[in-house]
């Protein structure tokens, strides 16, 4: 009685979570099979994709987006990372813990980006963290940076705002906005895409 009590697994949450990973560049259709590349990810549940990105406030950084669609990236695959218990207003009141820490003036490629969020939120959401492999590059540069090319290194997931791309704006409300934490009011619509920090 005692050893089955011992080796019953934590009951497991009802709800999926998943982890959706997008190619930043056309090398990781190679790259991808040499368990490397570059990724931006987001963390889908209850039907949202929650996702860390660059700007020069000290807003948050964390944006809300229509799982699988976030603009300026090629979806890779999703992921099923586990299962969460939290209702929507738990998980919004995780973000919003969350977002005090991600604020987009603090995003870096190599030591702060969107898989280190994604993996931050999955282990709160799941208690389990992302697959290694989608944040691989960034340890590898932390570790080297000879190992990225020199233009990567200055490349930031960026937000831009909805009307400077001419996106459909009432799509986009329901789809695609910034995370505000209570202490900042929501800003503007945006969305996501990938540039050089030297030419925004």
């Amino acid at each position: 009685m005692l050893c089955s009590m011992m080796t019953r697994k934590r009951k497991t949450g009802k709800l999926p979570v998943f982890l959706n990973v997008y190619d930043l560049t056309p090398i990781n259709g190679y790259a991808y099979w040499l368990g490397l590349g570059v990724y931006h990810s987001g963390v889908q549940v209850h039907g949202v994709e929650y996702a860390f990105g660059a700007h020069e406030r000290p807003t948050t950084g964390i944006f809300e987006v229509e799982p699988k669609q976030c603009p300026g990236f090629t979806f890779r695959k999703s992921i099923l990372i586990g299962r969460t218990d939290m209702d929507p207003k738990q998980v919004r009141a995780l973000m919003e813990k969350l977002a005090e820490e991600y604020s987009g003036n603090t995003y870096n490629l190599i030591t702060k980006n969107c898989n280190h969020f994604c993996n931050d939120a999955s282990l709160q959401l799941t208690g389990k963290p992302i697959p290694s492999w989608v944040n691989r590059l960034a340890r590898l540069g932390f570790l080297c940076n000879c190992v990225l090319p020199a233009g990567l290194n200055n490349t930031k997931v960026r937000h831009i705002r909805a009307e400077d791309k001419g996106y459909d704006k009432k799509k986009l409300r329901s789809q695609s906005s910034r995370f505000a934490s209570p202490s900042n009011p929501r800003p503007s619509l945006s969305s996501c895409s990938s540039a050089p920090a030297a030419q925004r």
